[in-house]
């Protein structure tokens, strides 16, 4: 995984950059906050990042929300990695928008710990934005399958993708969760059951008697 490194001190960079490679991720750096406002707009921008909160240019927190105005479909893991140690600029800096914050001079399991819980982060966002994905296509699928269905104007059966007529309901129970009950509205039984009956009445009106 790609992981950005936006620090100002050639020193923190330097130590970082050996760490994280050891550690199996592939390594971006930025020497300030601009050079790394640049990177994150790349078309495929690192997943994670590691900001100092003094930089030239931008810093650490203007830096973090600019990435969160962006309000971009994966959104980035932010960590804060600074000597700025006071209660009050840790609260600033997670309101900001920053997902973790660790504080100079810092521990290199610690570090490695927070990594991995962003790592984790970044995997269940990703997972989750693929069954978004594949939910929306599907939906989009039916939309479409509903605007184009060919129904016959006269019996009402629908044309299905293997050439095949079919009852209306029976095409909508195979395509979704949808049951159907028959029974008669009160036109119908106006117009067409009441005379069918009254008809029928008639007609065994007519009928001889059985003899015996």
């Amino acid at each position: 995984m790609d992981i950005l490194i936006a620090d100002d001190d050639p020193q923190t960079r330097h130590l970082l950059e050996s760490m994280l490679t050891k550690w199996g991720y592939s390594v971006i750096v930025a020497r300030d906050g601009n050079e790394a406002w640049d990177i994150l707009n790349w078309q495929d921008p690192p997943f994670l990042a590691i900001l100092d909160r003094k930089m030239p240019g931008l810093d650490g927190l203007t830096l973090c929300q600019r990435i969160r105005a962006l309000h971009r479909e994966e959104p980035i893991y932010i960590l804060f990695l600074t000597g700025m140690t006071e209660t009050e600029h840790i609260i600033e800096g997670l309101r900001g928008g920053a997902d973790d914050y660790v504080t100079k001079p810092f521990f290199s399991e610690e570090l490695q710990a927070r990594l991995q819980v962003g790592v984790r982060m970044i995997q269940l966002q990703l997972t989750l934005q693929d069954r978004i994905n594949a939910l929306e296509e599907a939906l989009a699928h039916i939309k479409r399958l509903q605007g184009l269905l060919p129904i016959c104007s006269y019996c009402k059966r629908i044309c299905d993708d293997q050439k095949f007529w079919q009852p209306i309901e029976v095409y909508i129970t195979e395509h979704s969760d949808a049951e159907f009950s028959h029974g008669v509205c009160p036109e119908c039984r106006e117009k067409i059951l009441k005379p069918e009956m009254e008809k029928l009445t008639r007609l065994r009106a007519k009928e001889p008697p059985d003899e015996e």
